[in-house]
């Protein structure tokens, strides 16, 4: 991002409650993985979510890390002409080293891919609905998936 500094010093959230330190190589590192997202030997779903959380977890700006995760989502998801046409907020408390919420994430997006390619085929789906954001439930979990978008009225 131009005109953007890579943040100087540690970065926090929740409140302080979680210290993202920077090292040396913080910068290195958030780059290479994010050149990660690019590799189509891995799925879709799961470069998106890794993309998503790579920005959460690095925290590279002073300010917007959350809505910049989401663009990176939706950036790695349209450069390989996936565009969600529907998502709406979902609040979860994650913390960065929670793998289940990870692999939430991924099946969440698998889920939203499949539905909007639906969509846009005109192709029904037989199934309940969950309203326009409702959560989408990992099966065996009982809780909602990773927090970012949420399933349109089809998961």
């Amino acid at each position: 991002m131009p005109g953007t500094p890579f943040r100087q010093g540690d970065a926090f959230a929740k409140g302080g409650r979680e210290r993202y330190a920077l090292t040396p190589r913080t910068r290195q590192d958030f780059a290479g993985c994010l050149r990660q997202s690019g590799d189509r030997e891995v799925p879709l779903a799961a470069r998106a979510a890794r993309a998503y959380l790579d920005v959460a977890f690095f925290h590279p700006f002073s300010d917007g890390n959350a809505r910049l995760a989401l663009l990176a989502l939706a950036y790695v998801l349209e450069r390989d002409g996936v565009r969600l046409d529907r998502v709406g907020p979902l609040q979860t408390a994650r913390y960065a080293d929670d793998s289940a919420g990870a692999v939430d994430l991924v099946v969440l997006l698998a889920v939203l891919i499949r539905a909007a390619h639906r969509r846009a085929a005109g192709t029904p789906h037989v199934g309940a609905g969950c309203g326009p954001y409702g959560a989408i439930h990992h099966p065996g979990h009982g809780r909602p998936a990773h927090g970012v978008p949420s399933a349109g009225s089809e998961p």
